[in-house]
């Protein structure tokens, strides 16, 4: 669970490098920054700072921001309701992100991860993308992404996202966050 205190530093920081992205984003956005830790209080390492534009029953477009060296923890968006799972788009703003995905394991991947959750990350098919190159995952797709060691942001365009029902390899993650005193 996450004090309010690291809550708001996590938004400052979040909207912070947004700024120096050259992305405006309006008061109230900055005010509904989403801070993930994924329930595993471990936020500097794994987490992930979200704003949402829009997410309605066809589309959805968000900013992701991540710390340097920030993960986003393996998962999947699975079929829901007689629909297929969450398309994406993912689109490199600034820093650099490593993809991972199912394929050709990397030979020396450049994404680290904590050693003790090294098992809840399957897929290490590595793709890099830096500022201005995207890539698009089919709807359930297994896949994480970490931010290089400047942090990184991303634009993420893709069908409805429903984030309560995504599925992580992970089973200590809970992908809504908890805030505290």
């Amino acid at each position: 669970m996450l004090s309010r205190i690291e809550f708001a530093q996590a938004q400052s920081r979040a909207a912070a490098a947004l700024a120096a992205a050259g992305i405006v984003i309006t008061p109230a956005e900055r005010a509904a920054i989403e801070v993930a830790d994924f329930g595993l209080g471990d936020l500097e390492r794994i987490g992930l700072e979200i704003v949402v534009y829009v997410n309605t029953e066809r589309c959805c477009a968000k900013e992701l921001v991540l710390f340097p060296w920030q993960i986003c923890p393996e998962h999947r968006h699975p079929a829901r309701d007689g629909r297929p799972g969450k398309e994406e788009t993912f689109r490199c703003r600034a820093g650099q992100v490593y993809l991972y995905v199912p394929g050709a394991p990397a030979a020396a991947p450049r994404g680290r991860v904590p050693a003790a959750r090294a098992g809840a990350f399957t897929v290490w098919h590595e793709i890099v993308l830096a500022p201005g190159e995207q890539y698009t995952l089919a709807p359930d797709t297994l896949h994480w992404f970490q931010a290089g060691p400047d942090g990184a942001i991303v634009s993420e365009f893709s069908t409805k996202s429903v984030d309560e029902a995504d599925i992580f390899t992970d089973p200590d993650i809970q992908r809504m966050p908890e805030v505290g005193e």
